[in-house]
C-alpha cells in the first residue's frame, strides 16, 4: 500500500520510514487480536460442546438451553469480530459494514437472551416488567437503526461500483 504524499512536497524519507513502522506495528496488533479471538472462539466452542453433552446426558438440557444459546451467539459474535479484524488487516482501513454486523449480532444476542431469561423467571414484578420492556424497546430501536445503516452502506457501495 502506497503512502500519500502531497503533490507539491518533496518525498520525506523519515516520514515514509515512520509510516512503514506504524503499518508494521498495526499488522502485529491485528495478528495478535486475530489469534486471541480465534483461540477464544475455539475454547468457547469446545467448552460449549462439553457442557451440551453433559447436560444432555444428565437430562438437564431444558434448564441450560438459554446458556447454550447465549454461548452460541457469543461464538458467532467473536467470529464476526475476527472477520472484522481480518478485513481491517487486509485493507488497512476501517470499513463500516463488518462493525455494523457485529453490533447487529450483539443486539440480537441480547434480545434473545433477555427474552429467554425473562420467560424463565418465576416471578415478574412490575419493576422487572418495566425494565424488561424498556431494554427490549431500546434494543429493538438499535436493531432497526443498525439494519437501516447496513442497507444504506450496502446501497452506497453498490452505487460506487456502478458509477
Amino acid at each position: 500500500m502506497e503512502t500519500y504524499r502531497a503533490p507539491d512536497r518533496k518525498p520525506n524519507c523519515s516520514r515514509d520510514w515512520i509510516a512503514r513502522g506504524f503499518t508494521i506495528f498495526e499488522d502485529i496488533v491485528y495478528v495478535g487480536l486475530g489469534l486471541l479471538l480465534g483461540v477464544s472462539a475455539i475454547a468457547l466452542l469446545v467448552s460449549g460442546i462439553i457442557t451440551f453433552i453433559q447436560n444432555l446426558a444428565a437430562g438437564t438440557f431444558s434448564n441450560s438451553a438459554v446458556g447454550l444459546l447465549d454461548r452460541i451467539l457469543l461464538i458467532l459474535l467473536i467470529v464476526e469480530l475476527l472477520y472484522t479484524v481480518q478485513v481491517s488487516f487486509r485493507t488497512h482501513a476501517l470499513l463500516p459494514e463488518p462493525f455494523l454486523l457485529v453490533g447487529l449480532i450483539a443486539a440480537i444476542r441480547r434480545v434473545l437472551v433477555l427474552t429467554a431469561e425473562f420467560s424463565h423467571m418465576p416471578e415478574h414484578s412490575e419493576t422487572m416488567f418495566k425494565n424488561f420492556f424498556l431494554e427490549l424497546s431500546i434494543l429493538t430501536f438499535l436493531i432497526l437503526a443498525v439494519t437501516i445503516s447496513l442497507v444504506l452502506v450496502r446501497r452506497s457501495d453498490q452505487d460506487a461500483v456502478k458509477g
